[in-house]
């Protein structure tokens, strides 16, 4: 075992100068001891200091202010900030050890117990536990080939997104009579379960094929006696038109009465210029041929992101399984035992253990990629996603042009919220990845349609 010494010669605070001894013990490549040894010029200044301010201010019945004597003032507070004083020299020296030895830890040093230890001494010595971060590369190319899936949008996929369209810009034509894609509007009753609910559904929505016959031909002002589970094919759907709740209504055996008060027809916009100016705007396409390329090229889009998203998903999986490394697992449980607002019994911090370990894995994995890749979050990169969200979200509300001062007013308010300010970086950070990922991975580019693409993931699970 390697044992390292060395003199360190730090300003503590506006006080003289500290000459302190810091030693390492290296137990193993991912687990060492910091010896601290803190003598008795190097608190005792600051801790006299102290307690003469303690005594100009000091109300101890029997004394006036100021005139308390100095034994009696350390007999009462000496200990107290004797312990303070040299735990702010142990946390400052031992961070700042850490730094210059430059020595990448994963959690926090922990104290080792002494059972002769006393506070009656003059000198000390403490002890830190840590755990060492392991070294590894991490080589992308010697990776197993990971599938990287495009989702086009296929002819289905296309004319339901144009059917969607249509029909959400069509016209509503009022009907004489109940017919197969209908909207029927009505009012639910029933006296004893007072319920009185103005209500519209689809005809697509029914589900009892004798209810289905009734109402087929009904009119306005028909009525007509149902029992409650027997009406629409969702069964939560049904209850709320109904204004049943869904968990009474599985066992319910409810007659429901039903007065049609409206019957309407949902015509299509028609694929003419005037509709693709809706979608679209002006301009933008000038045939249907154009017109459902771009709708192609809008599904695809969002496509996108979640083969992206499932892109880092299956290489951060890949990663985690395929890059080995040893962890200080036996110092990890200890820092997890006592590192929460209460103390964890071994077993309990051993099951958290496990459970975040994979995590943990991929922030190492992840840290050496983008050090070893130079790849960085600047400030500026997390203000312009921040500007780019705000930009986005001002556009759905109608304004289309905000000045970039305006723009960084607001980026800068809500970046200074901590949460949302992580949340940016990690965004930004995701983006960096994949794109290295994209350009550097072993990838198996895959073309798939939607359905076939949510097969393959669940397949996975």
């Amino acid at each position: 075992m390697a044992d390292t010494q060395i003199n360190c010669t730090f300003a503590n605070q506006k006080l003289e100068e500290i000459s302190m001894n810091i030693s390492r013990e290296n137990i193993d490549d991912l687990n060492s001891v910091v010896k601290i040894d803190i003598k008795k010029e190097d608190y005792e200044p600051q801790v006299n200091k102290i307690l003469k301010d303690y005594r100009k201010t000091a109300n101890i019945p029997g004394f006036r202010k100021g005139h308390v004597p100095m034994g009696l003032v350390k007999k009462q507070y000496g200990q107290a900030v004797l312990v303070d004083e040299v735990n702010k020299i142990l946390q400052q020296k031992l961070n700042q050890y850490l730094q210059d030895e430059k020595l990448d830890i994963l959690g926090n040093p922990l104290p080792k117990t002494s059972e002769d230890f006393s506070w009656e001494a003059e000198d000390y010595s403490f002890e830190f536990e840590i755990g060492l971060s392991p070294d590894f590369e991490v080589d992308l190319k010697k990776m197993e080939p990971v599938t990287q899936y495009q989702i086009v949008a296929d002819e289905e996929t296309i004319d339901k997104q144009v059917d969607y369209l249509r029909n959400q810009y069509g016209k509503l034509i009022t009907k004489d009579k109940v017919e197969k894609g209908n909207q029927i509007s009505g009012v639910f009753m029933n006296e004893e379960e007072d319920i009185n609910k103005e209500t519209s559904f689809s005809f697509e929505d029914l589900k009892d094929e004798k209810i289905i016959e009734q109402l087929t031909g009904a009119k306005v002002g028909d009525v007509f006696q149902f029992n409650a589970q027997d009406l629409l094919k969702d069964d939560q759907f049904s209850a709320f038109q109904i204004g049943l709740d869904p968990e009474e209504n599985k066992d319910s055996d409810i007659e429901i009465s039903f007065e049609i008060e409206e019957i309407n027809h949902q015509e299509p916009a028609e694929m003419n210029q005037e509709f693709f100016e809706k979608i679209f705007g002006k301009d933008a396409v000038e045939n249907e041929e154009e017109f459902r390329q771009k709708i192609k090229e809008d599904i695809e889009k969002q496509f996108e992101q979640q083969s992206d998203q499932q892109l880092l998903n299956d290489i951060t999986e890949s990663l985690i399984d395929k890059v080995e490394f040893d962890l200080p697992e036996d110092f990890l449980i200890k820092w997890i035992q006592v590192s929460g607002e209460e103390e964890l019994s071994s077993e309990k911090a051993k099951e958290e253990f496990e459970r975040s370990e994979k995590g943990l894995r991929f922030q190492l994995i992840e840290n050496e990629l983008m050090k070893a890749n130079d790849i960085k979050v600047e400030i500026q990169d997390v203000m312009d996603s921040a500007k780019d969200r705000i930009r986005m979200q001002m556009a759905q509300f109608g304004q289309m042009n905000p000045s970039e001062e305006e723009l960084d007013s607001i980026a800068q308010r809500v970046l200074s919220n901590e949460q949302e300010a992580r949340n940016f970086s990690d965004q930004v950070k995701n983006e960096k990845l994949l794109n290295f990922f994209k350009e550097n991975a072993n990838l198996n580019k895959k073309e798939v349609n939607y359905d076939d693409f949510i097969k393959e993931i669940m397949d996975k699970k």
